[in-house]
């Protein structure tokens, strides 16, 4: 993959200054990764506030350039972070979004590729394997360049389920959801680690549970469910979504090599094709660099299948109404 120009400056522009574009902006200028933050949104009012408001906290983290912008800002950026859209409503799935959102990335898209931009272009938006399928052919750019922020925040959610199930350090515990960022999502439990050990051999050595195949059930169930608890309780979701952003952030902006479930197109791996969804995949300067093509049990290949071809269809669905 042709790598990125360096341009010597760590600009990240923000397009969406709602709960979700200020949210990873809050958490992105407390980390130092980026010498710049631009946000841009079609309600001018709205980026000028949360600028404004984000920059008067610069006496107490790390020093960075904030302000508003516009899309003369992408020619320079080294990632362009896409949160614009319709938010996800109480009782709305995730693809329920889909026409709303598809004309709006689809131009923020191509407004990129017309800048000429060097940098990489993660999309949050959702339902948002569709959309950065959406976002990749209005771009017109190499597959790894264009990625959604995908299954990053749901792997989250597992460990987190995990780490309090067994009672262990989350930081001891490695497990990934792959596949649609939304209903269809799997728990790739063959890949689930803790302390290094498999989860299935690790298991019987814990004795937190007497019936373990329920509980992975319960478990797979609830990171699924996670973003709905949240919009019924609050309205949105932000924080984790925030920060899972900067992980993926961090992979771009310091070239880290870091495996990310990000949504990235498929040519053949794992035996699909021209579907965006979450694989685990090596995320660095340009982005998804490499997919991890990792060993699953016939069930989640069979389960990967269903939420490919899940996906297809509301892209289809999508094409039919253009």
């Amino acid at each position: 993959m042709k790598k990125p120009r360096v341009t010597g400056k760590r600009k990240v522009v923000v397009v969406g200054a709602g709960v979700v574009g200020a949210t990873f902006s809050y958490a992105l200028a407390q980390s130092g990764l980026a010498d710049e933050i631009v946000l841009i949104d079609r309600n001018a009012d709205m980026a000028q506030g949360q600028a404004l408001d984000l920059a008067h906290g610069q006496p107490f983290f790390p020093t960075v350039s904030i302000r508003v912008g516009d899309p003369s800002d992408y020619a320079d950026a080294q990632l362009i972070v896409v949160t614009a859209g319709a938010a996800q409503r109480p009782g709305q799935t995730r693809l329920d979004l889909l026409q709303r959102n598809a004309a709006i990335v689809g131009q923020i898209a191509e407004d990129v590729a017309a800048s000429d931009s060097p940098g990489v272009v993660v999309v949050v938006s959702n339902p948002v394997d569709v959309l950065t399928r959406v976002a990749l052919r209005r771009s017109g750019w190499k597959r790894g360049r264009v990625i959604g922020s995908g299954t990053v925040l749901d792997s989250s959610r597992f460990r987190h389920l995990l780490s309090r199930h067994c009672g262990v350090d989350i930081h001891n515990v490695h497990a990934y959801m792959l596949g649609e960022h939304g209903d269809s999502e799997l728990a790739a439990w063959s890949m689930t680690h803790v302390a290094g050990m498999p989860i299935d051999e690790y298991c019987p050595l814990c004795g937190r549970c007497d019936d373990w195949i329920a509980t992975r059930g319960q478990i797979e169930q609830e990171v699924r469910d996670s973003a709905y608890h949240i919009i019924d309780y609050k309205g949105a979701t932000c924080f984790g979504v925030g920060m899972a952003l900067v992980r993926i952030a961090a992979a771009i902006l310091r070239s880290e090599n870091s495996v990310l479930t990000v949504s990235t197109l498929l040519d053949g791996e794992f035996g699909l094709r021209d579907v965006c969804l979450s694989v685990p995949c090596l995320v660095s300067a340009g982005g998804a660099e490499k997919i991890i093509e990792s060993r699953l049990s016939d069930h989640e290949r069979a389960a990967l299948s269903a939420s490919a071809a899940l996906l297809k269809d509301a892209l289809g669905q999508l094409d039919g109404e253009a």
